[in-house]
């Protein structure tokens, strides 16, 4: 098996399943903090969308990266 296919796969493998496990903890917490206060809901899901979309660009860093180690 040739190591840059190796490399390539776990490269996109991990770099899309560390960003769903945090996207899947950031929610959980966002959804707790505004069962506990409600008033500040606006204010918390503002701050959960753009950790939300932090934790997927690193999906799309992770994916460039392997597409680089395939073709480079």
């Amino acid at each position: 098996m040739d190591t840059k296919l190796l490399m390539t796969g776990l490269t996109v493998a991990l770099g899309g399943m560390t960003p769903g496990l945090a996207i899947g903890l950031i929610t959980s917490a966002a959804l707790n903090a505004i069962g506990r206060n409600p008033e500040a809901a606006n204010e918390i899901r503002t701050s959960m969308i753009l950790g939300i979309a932090f934790a997927e660009a690193i999906a799309i860093y992770a994916l460039v990266t392997g597409l680089i180690i395939k073709f480079v």
